[in-house]
């Protein structure tokens, strides 16, 4: 029985959580500390048992929503101490081969963490074994729903057989190509739209050197802005940075021979050249083909009141702001306090959480999509260091008014659509302080002249 807040006892919920990846298993946890029955379903087998499958990246970037919700199940500091590699800013790679840093937060030095996709959620499920109310299964597809009756039908990969299961609530936490959206799109009046963009991104390593260490500094994201492309390099626990190259399919398929691959990083990332490795770099360039970016909108996340989207199955979004995770977990601690709020009023729950967070992840699907220009373009532009110098000195003489656009995103729990806002009345200001010291230039220059 669960123990409400006046003292009196109610039912456990019968919850299926369709998902075993990392928000699913996180809102696991957080249903089974309520006291519900939980049972897991995923398609995949057990990933602490699977060994790295390329083209899911392997190293994800954590910050401050994320914490909070790993917070919540005791997990946060040893994700910190125990895993995670600090990053404090972007480390740009010139053409030249000369380089740069951009701090994520001068002022405080607030930092995001690398840490490892398979890990953290190895970490989770092993957590949930600690409840008795939590039931996994692996292996199981989804292969039809009824939604209005709470019932799944699975079937076993490994043997071929179907079971039927029934639940109090289906939550879909399957990824951006969600089995449970797909059977919610039958209903009326939901909403839904994605949007592949014409990059891809394919997957490549930079090993330890030969001391075992990093081969570069490792408390920064790496990044070689070049206009239409760039490459990124996190860093990784054993030593080796996740290299991800994005650009234009068009361009992936130009560069069809060893000859055009070493020609082209050797134009663009010669400096990266060296610490991949020739014969590593043509070895993974060739080992698979670039793989799509898609951005997921839909709404409403309920439509009927024994269904419940979140994560990438809600608002799958491109990864340029390193909020997918990020956002995907906050999805988790919003319900888990409207779950305290309505007193485990399933329709209360689901109305006001669909009703309220389609504009927050909305909004920073918009923002991933233009921070993309932002790395792999404007970084390397004075205008752009002009604007963040001016940001970071306004931040540094006002923290609680002026709090730039990256910071609020990846530094508070401020709304998504709030950091919009803001950004767009400090866009205001800043063009009023232009125009200010513009006319105040040209007035002294006249007044010098007619002197």
């Amino acid at each position: 029985m669960t123990t409400l807040q006046n003292g009196h006892q109610k039912k456990p919920l019968d919850i299926i959580i369709v998902g075993g990846g990392l928000v699913g298993s996180l809102e696991a946890l957080l249903l089974a500390k309520r006291g519900h029955r939980v049972r897991l379903y995923e398609y995949r087998e057990d990933i602490r048992r699977t060994p790295h499958v390329r083209g899911r990246s392997i190293n994800l970037a954590l910050s401050v929503r994320g914490r909070k919700a790993l917070q919540s199940v005791g997990l946060e500091q040893h994700m910190i101490r125990e895993h995670g590699i600090p990053m404090v800013g972007r480390y740009i790679h010139k053409f030249d081969g000369s380089t740069y840093v951009i701090p994520y937060d001068a002022r405080t030095n607030q930092c995001i963490y690398s840490v490892g996709r398979n890990y953290l959620n190895s970490l989770l499920l092993k957590e949930s074994e600690k409840y008795g109310n939590v039931e996994k299964y692996f292996n199981h597809k989804l292969i039809n729903a009824d939604l209005h009756k709470g019932s799944l039908t699975f079937l076993k990969t490994q043997n071929k057989e179907t079971v039927e299961v029934n639940a109090d609530l289906i939550i879909g936490a399957d990824g951006a190509y969600s089995a449970v959206r797909k059977a919610m799109m039958k209903q009326p009046l939901f909403d839904y739209s994605q949007k592949y963009i014409e990059h891809g991104y394919m997957e490549l390593c930079i090993p330890p050197g030969e001391d075992g260490e990093f081969q570069m500094p490792s408390k920064y994201l790496h990044i070689w802005p070049r206009g239409n492309f760039m490459l990124i390099a996190l860093p990784n626990q054993d030593r080796t940075w996740t290299v991800t190259l994005f650009m234009p399919f068009a361009k992936f398929n130009e560069i069809d021979t060893e000859e055009k691959v070493l020609a082209f990083f050797g134009k663009y990332f010669a400096d990266a050249i060296p610490l991949i490795g020739k014969k590593k770099l043509l070895e993974d360039f060739f080992a698979a083909s670039a793989l799509p970016l898609v951005s997921v909108k839909c709404r409403p996340y309920n439509v009927i009141d024994k269904t419940l989207l979140i994560g990438d199955a809600a608002h799958a979004v491109v990864p340029f702001y390193g909020q997918g995770m990020n956002s995907g977990f906050e999805d988790c601690t919003i319900l888990d306090e409207l779950f305290q709020k309505h007193n485990d009023d399933i329709a209360k729950i689901l109305s006001e959480y669909s009703d309220t967070r389609w504009k927050d992840v909305f909004a920073i699907s918009d923002l991933a999509m233009y921070n993309y220009i932002e790395m792999r373009d404007l970084v390397t532009r004075p205008s752009y260091l002009f604007r963040k110098s001016i940001d970071d000195f306004l931040f540094w003489l006002l923290p609680d008014l002026w709090v730039p656009l990256y910071n609020s995103v990846s530094f508070t729990n401020m709304p998504y659509s709030e950091c919009v806002r803001n950004r767009q009345w400090q866009d205001k200001i800043f063009q009023l302080i232009i125009i200010f010291v513009g006319l105040w230039t040209f007035g002294s220059i006249l007044y010098l002249s007619v002197r």
